[in-house]
């Protein structure tokens, strides 16, 4: 058992934490890694001997997460390099170092899934959805690795299963607007654009102030001619988060529509009756259409 009150106990748990540290952030972190470890080192001669036991407990519960992290990020810039087997070594150290993590799954098969559509190899293909499917069953929740999967599914004309996978999520999450909008997504592309709204209909009822389905549905009403409920789509995301130039962009470009179609609308001569309307009710007024509601 470890007396708190004695150097020579406080001297050999430092030594140990010091030791334990310089393991988990190697050398390869650069030079002002090295200068904040040094700090760190010198902190700890201050540091109360309770304190020194609880984060070398903590390190060593972490797995070296600190190294697992810096191999994440080396890898995530290698893959924005285009330096895909780069990206796959540095992930599997990060995997290494945190075995099971959901993240590092993901990753991997992000990248081997970029190497599919660039290289055109079905092995890579494979590995992808193997490491897709690692990431689901660690965590089934996990948004990009759920979009990313139904994404592969349809790219091999696998579409019922990629609709079967987002189902499961949305029944699983029924609070969580996410698998709805990845429908409306999805539906999108076979061109399904009514079912494609009614999917983010869905999404805005569990969540009012989901931006993202509002900018999609907004989106979406553009290219079904309503330019209108698109204004307002788009006016509401911009009340919820004001920083979104394309959005601004969008409500900037429909409200002068709307503009100067009004303002022709006004320029246009006034129309003369020349027969009353026998509407039935002695009115002699032409009776509107009822406005039509859209279907939700």
């Amino acid at each position: 058992m470890i007396d708190a009150d004695t150097d020579r106990n406080k001297q050999s748990i430092k030594s140990t934490f010091k030791i334990r540290l310089r393991k988990c952030s190697s050398s390869r972190h650069g030079g002002r890694t090295r200068i904040r470890r040094e700090r760190l080192f010198t902190m700890l001669d201050h540091l109360p001997t309770r304190l020194l036991i609880v984060l070398i407990l903590g390190l060593l519960g972490n797995g070296c997460n600190l190294n697992s992290q810096y191999n994440n990020s080396e890898g995530v810039k290698l893959y924005q390099q285009g330096n895909y087997q780069g990206a796959v070594d540095k992930f599997q150290q990060a995997l290494a170092g945190e075995p099971g993590s959901p993240d590092c799954f993901y990753n991997l098969g992000a990248t081997y899934h970029q190497q599919a559509k660039l290289f055109s190899r079905p092995s890579d293909l494979q590995l992808a959805e193997q490491y897709y499917h690692l990431c689901l069953d660690r965590n089934p929740d996990h948004h990009a690795c759920q979009r990313a999967l139904a994404v592969l599914l349809v790219e091999e004309k696998r579409g019922p299963e990629a609709v079967g996978v987002l189902d499961s999520w949305a029944k699983r999450q029924p609070n969580d607007p996410n698998p709805h909008i990845e429908l409306a997504r999805l539906s999108e592309e076979i061109g399904d654009l009514r079912g494609a709204e009614n999917h983010l209909i869905d999404g805005i009822s569990i969540d009012p102030n989901n931006t993202r389905a509002l900018v999609a549905l907004g989106r979406l009403r553009e290219m079904t001619g309503e330019p209108q409920q698109a204004l307002a789509n788009y006016q509401r995301a911009l009340g919820i988060e004001a920083n979104q130039p394309a959005v601004s962009a969008r409500v900037a470009a429909l409200s002068t529509s709307s503009t100067v179609s009004d303002s022709r609308m006004a320029s246009l001569p006034t129309p003369i009756a020349t027969q009353p309307a026998n509407n039935g009710d002695g009115s002699g007024l032409a009776q509107a259409p009822a406005a039509a509601v859209p279907s939700q």
